[in-house]
């Protein structure tokens, strides 16, 4: 291997087997670093510059040591709340966005920000509610928004509900009808200026109505995911995401259940009534699929037994790259 190549290929290794292990839960990043330890970078770059025509054993072994320890300082080092871009500048990332969006919501606020001069924000938590009514047969959630984690498992008597906490007050609801009468109800982040890392401190816990039928729609990005809909009638399931880790409980299908699973770099795990007749068509490269109690019919295709002849039917349409795939009946 030519020596210039090295220290590339380190950086390349380092960040793809950290991303890695962080979403497996082996490692948790503290993100603030890179605005505090960014000086790291400009020592990395300066090695590498001073010995880059030194050709020598202990000069290679500088240079991938210094690499090294700058990353293990900047992913890992835990140097308290506070955060400096520049020598003598202490401050938080603070979110300062007049959002006008009519988002429901009841927040409590008490991060008392005027007053902490930058320190770290207290979280915040919120309060979400879009009113029920009988009229109401078939709805749909959209969620959008990356670096933080969904929870759905409980009921309510609105059509939706949630509880959110987060450090930087980011979630909004919007309601309207589509031209089919179908109520909407968007759960998202809002545009916002700043930048929040620290995404173990934001949650949103979700509850729907059991009575309509329901269209779930998540654009995750790099969140965790952790929705049991055992309870609810969904026709429609889509989920797309990167780098992130998404957890579906399923329930009795309707006549046809449709699920779409659109993922890099990202673990998912469905769970299937074990009487439900389920398909699944696969197009996953690199990918690691295990699908317990289903038959393979073809290169990208399983079945549970009798899945032709039932009356309902659950479809799992899953696509992906360098993700683990996992479908469980129970």
């Amino acid at each position: 291997m030519r020596n210039d190549k090295i220290i590339p290929g380190v950086i390349l290794v380092l960040i793809g087997g950290a991303i890695l292990l962080a979403n497996y839960g082996y490692l948790h990043f503290h993100w603030w670093n890179i605005f505090r330890l960014w000086p790291i970078f400009l020592v990395i770059g300066g090695i590498n510059l001073l010995f880059a025509h030194n050709k020598s054993p202990w000069a290679s072994i500088l240079k991938i040591s210094v690499v090294v320890l700058g990353f293990a300082l900047v992913l890992f080092g835990n140097f308290g709340d506070r955060y400096s871009f520049w020598p003598g500048s202490h401050f938080g990332w603070h979110n300062h966005n007049n959002d006008n969006d009519n988002d429901n919501s009841d927040d409590n606020d008490d991060d008392d920000s005027d007053n902490n001069k930058g320190d770290t924000k207290a979280a915040i938590n919120g309060v979400f509610n879009d009113p029920y009514n009988a009229s109401i047969k078939v709805a749909r959630l959209n969620v959008s928004g990356g670096a933080t984690s969904y929870y759905l498992s409980g009921t309510t008597d609105q059509l939706f509900s949630a509880a959110t906490r987060d450090n930087a007050n980011r979630y909004a609801l919007l309601t309207s009808k589509d031209d089919d009468s179908v109520s909407v109800v968007s759960f998202h982040m809002k545009d916002r200026n700043g930048i929040n890392f620290d995404s173990d401190k934001s949650r949103a816990d979700f509850s729907l109505n059991t009575n309509p039928i329901w269209e779930i729609h998540a654009d995750a990005g790099a969140a965790k995911l952790d929705f049991d809909l055992s309870k609810f009638k969904v026709r429609e399931l889509k989920l797309n995401g990167a780098a992130g880790s998404f957890h579906i409980k399923l329930g009795d299908p309707l006549a046809e259940t449709n699920v779409e699973i659109s993922n890099v770099a990202s673990d998912v795990s469905i769970l299937v009534p074990q009487g439900a007749a389920c398909s699944i068509e696969t197009d996953s490269g690199l990918s690691d699929n295990h699908f317990e109690g289903f038959n393979k019919t073809d290169d990208d295709n399983y079945e549970t037994a009798g899945f032709a002849t039932a009356k309902t039917k659950i479809h799992i349409h899953i696509k992906g790259l360098v993700s683990g795939f996992k479908v469980d009946r129970y």
